[in-house]
């Protein structure tokens, strides 16, 4: 039998319309999701939190009290769920997702682990938004690094591109990331790596010795083969509508369960089954005492 592989959802995105596409926003609605994935397979929740006065829902939020009561409500829905909490920010300042991440404790946070020209063309050449610099300074990463080992969270770190891997390297060498580190390729993004499968293998090449690592494939019909050669190398597997709104079948999701039992479907076409929550546990490195 093969490894186990632990799925993660990503249950909403950032800025997307819930007016337009799937995605919860209140604490109702982002529970009932994770229970669906949850059920599906997924024992992984990583979480982006929306603004809930009426109307606002599109925006995001850093308001602790808004992250608690929807942590709280993740974990009452699905018992012994592994939470991940987003940090990503621009600019200096990261006080927001340090207070979300000193008020509900989760087990894991994502780690943008360097900067990327944010960047994305529309078919008549004018930018889709304004160039952004998604900046993710060393220093910067030191300080959520900082108040992750104080809390004892597993950062997983998020590479959007080549360079930012080769980094990940070097903060493992460095002794920043622990015994272990936690990696997560992301692809699809125009301006950084391409959702391309053959892409895998060199840069799992690339990734420090025995590190744990999940692919996260942004796009429509190109995630699926990026999925599938993740699950045949023996990576972990992510999705939800963050992620995408489509199945492999090119139909659009009515939600995360859909796109988890698609997923599940990609791991055991591998040979693999998707991991309990205790098996989730054990293999992210959750200590003992922090376990549901």
């Amino acid at each position: 039998m093969a490894d186990p592989v632990v799925v993660t959802c990503a249950l909403t995105g950032v800025l997307t319309d819930p007016a337009q596409h799937p995605v919860p926003v209140t604490a109702a609605q982002m529970a009932a999701e994770a229970r669906r994935a949850f059920e599906a397979g997924a024992t992984v929740m990583h979480c982006h939190f929306r603004d809930q006065r009426p109307g606002m829902g599109h925006l995001p939020t850093w308001d602790p009290d808004v992250v608690a009561e929807i942590v709280h409500a993740i974990r009452e829905a699905c018992p012994g769920v592994i939470i991940n909490l987003s940090t990503g920010v621009m600019g200096k300042d990261i006080s927001g997702p340090v207070a979300c991440l000193e008020r509900v404790k989760p087990e894991m946070a994502a780690l943008n682990a360097g900067s990327l020209n944010y960047l994305k063309l529309r078919r008549n050449g004018a930018w889709a938004w304004p160039p952004m610099l998604f900046d993710n300074s060393v220093r910067k990463i030191e300080q959520f690094l900082a108040v992750m080992d104080r809390h004892r969270i597993v950062p997983e770190c998020e590479c959007f591109d080549t360079g930012i891997v080769r980094s990940v390297g070097m903060f493992h060498r460095k002794g920043m990331l622990g015994e272990t580190a936690h990696v997560s390729l992301v692809m699809g993004v125009a301006s950084g790596m391409p959702a391309k499968a053959a892409w895998l293998p060199l840069l799992v090449d690339e990734l420090p010795p025995g590190a744990k690592w999940q692919s996260i494939v942004i796009g429509r019909d190109e995630v699926w083969p990026v999925h599938q050669r993740t699950a045949e190398l023996g990576g972990h597997l992510r999705t939800g509508v963050e992620d995408t709104f489509y199945l492999p079948d090119g139909s659009k999701t009515d939600g995360n369960g859909p796109l988890i039992e698609a997923l599940v479907a990609v791991a055991r076409a591998a040979g693999r089954e998707p991991a309990s929550p205790t098996e989730a546990r054990r293999i992210i490195g959750v200590l003992p005492e922090l376990l549901a």
